[in-house]
């Protein structure tokens, strides 16, 4: 009897595991944050950025997506810092950190950015972004070369018209749901989140606007990243700003979309470790 309830069992798992939803079209929960050795809130443009260090070594730095906060790098975070000084920071306006009236702008996050790796006498540190952080780092790559040892730029576009609709997507308004809990009890401001969206949509439909010729601008040792099912990046913007930056690598990471730090934290920490220890070098 028993060993025909274990058959049986075993059908189960095996037509759950067959009809399970691909990983792709999953969220995982946010992860926690490990116990940093340096936390704070940094005086930086007129804002104060969160920020927090773990780890020794030479600087890393995370850099998240709209709407989101440092947690999200939970799982990187973990990896990275036996073999790195990790940083990780929120930016102005998400989760712990502070904004004032100045609309939302890439620039203008970026040169937070800057400021807070001033704050930290840290001359230059390599920058591991992922879709808005992506995005600051570029644009720190392109006006501040000295300041980046290496740009790991995941799920990131050099133009609005490189964003899909994502309207209706399941995924994404999981995200942004969430996203707005996650507000509520992180932010000096825990009832603007409506407001906090709209401005930060702005931002989405106007910027960046880069050419060919700004991404050729870029000398850092890049890789252009993202997952081969991205509900939001069209995949010929990401192949543009490939080909664009010179000696950049381009790497599509398999069964994962927007949120492949999350879904497949395996795979998207080996990348980033394969990465950053090739010493700099350009992906061939």
């Amino acid at each position: 009897m028993f060993r025909n309830l274990f058959a049986a069992l075993l059908v189960t798992v095996a037509i759950s595991a067959a009809y399970a939803a691909p990983q792709w079209l999953n969220l995982p929960p946010t992860p926690t944050l490990p116990k940093a050795a340096r936390s704070g809130l940094a005086p930086v443009n007129g804002v104060k950025i969160w920020y927090a260090m773990f780890g020794r070594g030479e600087p890393v730095l995370l850099l998240h997506g709209g709407l989101a906060n440092a947690n999200y790098w939970g799982h990187q975070v973990r990896a990275l810092q036996r073999h790195y000084q990790v940083i990780v920071m929120d930016s102005r306006g998400h989760g712990r950190s502070s904004r004032n009236q100045d609309p939302y702008g890439y620039d203008l996050m970026a040169s937070d950015v800057v400021a807070l790796l001033d704050h930290l006498k840290i001359k230059k540190a390599a920058i591991v972004g992922w879709s808005d952080g992506a995005i600051m780092g570029l644009d720190i790559a392109m006006k501040h070369p000295e300041r980046v040892s290496r740009l790991f730029a995941f799920a990131a576009n050099s133009d609005p018209s490189g964003v899909a609709d994502i309207a209706t997507n399941d995924v994404f308004n999981a995200y942004i749901a969430r996203a707005g809990d996650e507000y509520k009890r992180l932010s000096p401001t825990p009832t603007e989140y409506k407001g906090f969206v709209a401005e930060i949509t702005k931002m989405w439909e106007s910027q960046p606007k880069w050419t060919a010729a700004d991404l050729a601008a870029i000398k850092v040792p890049t890789w252009i990243v993202d997952g081969d099912h991205d509900e939001a990046i069209k995949r010929e913007n990401t192949e543009f700003m490939a080909a664009s930056i010179p000696g950049a690598g381009l790497l599509i990471q398999p069964e994962v979309s927007h949120f492949a730090f999350l879904q497949d934290p395996e795979q998207f920490n080996d990348d980033v470790l394969r990465f950053l220890g090739r010493g700099g070098a350009a992906a061939k």
